[in-house]
């Protein structure tokens, strides 16, 4: 059977970048001038706050005391596995040292940046998870000193269960502070911040726009969309479950596309037919941006067998992919391009958006076909070292200096033959 579209996204609008991306220049322009007086001033105007931008020693004890035990034990179950799965991966990178041809020696090194900058976003949802998840692998990776911003509220500041996440995970620097100038403020070390070396963490569009143009001056985790998700389902999968994992994914934004791949057309009709119940379901505003998500941007791609569900999974390069199927470990094979993969119907996406323990910062837009999501790794540095005696010295020079003088670079080869001269003399 060939792969059929039960239901296609509709033409995305004319893309608004150019104007989202000439205000975050302005911004960042005007920050890199005036520094901390510009970051006030932008504070004040978009997030309405006149409040002190750094969160002191005391405010942090009492926005943790004003927190709720249960609330607590469930930050803490979160961020020990999340703290778990990162010092399983950090257990991974190993150093070596290897002796390449007899006296020459060379090695690799896995050193932590000196800073990190962790956003965590605010807006609609006060994001606990994205502190979790951000700070606590930088903590794991070794980083020496992490700040952490997120957009205050108006007369209250970051809410009191972000500011208990932040300073679980170590932060050693909490600022009232979010988008463009929240980003800005991290790159450049204002506020008593260290400069960041790398600047992590979701955001919206003008924090996204943000980290690329800063990008190259520092080190960024990825360039990230809207999220997406897409769920695999065969027949023995169930059409409520199914629904409401994409539904919940949607709830995201109006931006945010869900993805159906079905081997079974009775389970994709019947999964179509239950969303916009389920959906209306929803409290405001996620019903209206579930509902906007699943008429615009939802797909549901119906296919004759499993490995065209596969390829197909892989072309979308699905920022979160929920197998619901037979034959798990198949797919674990076979599967290639995707931020994060969850196995089998206990599982679910919310489970790793917020406590199960793997990164939820991921690649969107199809990135997953060529870089994973955060993690320990993206807060070290993977450097290399070399030493050799007179004798691996003697025939370095010589192979170098015969193959730089054929690429026509006279400097290398006469650097190289100024090693030949203790074998000579």
């Amino acid at each position: 059977m060939a792969i059929t579209y039960l239901k296609q996204a509709q033409p995305r609008p004319a893309a608004e970048n150019s104007d989202i991306r000439d205000t975050v220049a302005v911004m960042l322009a005007n920050i890199q001038r005036e520094g901390e007086d510009a970051v006030r001033r932008y504070a004040q105007k978009l997030d309405g706050w006149t409040g002190p931008i750094v969160v002191t020693e005391a405010q942090r004890r009492a926005a943790c005391n004003r927190v709720s035990q249960q609330t607590k034990e469930d930050i803490q179950f979160a961020h020990a596995n999340i703290r778990r799965f990162a010092e399983a991966q950090k257990a991974t990178m190993g150093e070596c040292e290897v002796e390449v041809i007899p006296g020459l020696i060379a090695g690799q090194k896995q050193i932590p940046v000196s800073s990190a900058g962790c956003y965590v976003p605010g807006g609609r949802y006060s994001h606990i998870a994205s502190a979790l998840m951000t700070i606590t692998t930088a903590k794991v990776a070794g980083v020496p000193h992490i700040t952490a911003v997120s957009p205050p509220r108006p007369g209250s500041g970051i809410p009191d269960a972000i500011i208990y996440a932040m300073d679980l995970c170590g932060a050693d620097l909490i600022l009232n502070l979010g988008g463009v100038q929240g980003i800005a403020a991290m790159a450049q070390g204002l506020f008593g911040a260290e400069p960041a070396d790398i600047l992590v963490g979701p955001g919206n569009s003008y924090v996204a726009e943000a980290k690329r143009m800063l990008f190259g001056d520092v080190g960024i985790d990825m360039f990230a969309g809207p999220t997406d998700s897409l769920v695999i389902a065969d027949r023995t999968a169930d059409v409520e479950t199914v629904a409401w994992d994409l539904v919940s994914q949607a709830e995201h934004g109006a931006d945010s596309p869900v993805w159906l791949v079905a081997t079974d057309e009775a389970l994709a009709k019947g999964v179509m037919a239950r969303a916009q119940a389920l959906i209306d379901q929803l409290p405001e505003p996620n019903l209206s941006a579930a509902h906007r998500a699943w008429h615009e941007r939802a797909e549901v791609v119906l296919c004759g067998s499993r490995e065209e569900a596969a390829q197909v999974a892989d072309r979308y390069a699905p920022e979160h992919l929920q197998v619901q199927a037979e034959e798990l470990d198949w797919w674990l094979d076979r599967l290639t391009a995707y931020g994060s993969l969850f196995l089998g119907k206990e599982t679910t996406v919310p489970f790793g958006d917020k406590t199960s323990g793997p990164n939820h910062v991921l690649p969107t837009s199809g990135a997953a076909r060529y870089t994973g999501g955060l993690s320990v790794h993206k807060f070290t540095k993977t450097v290399t070292w070399q030493r050799c005696n007179a004798a691996a010295s003697h025939e370095l020079a010589q192979r170098t200096a015969r193959i730089s003088r054929m690429e026509g670079m006279e400097g290398h080869a006469i650097a190289a033959e100024l090693r030949l001269q203790p074998e000579t003399v």
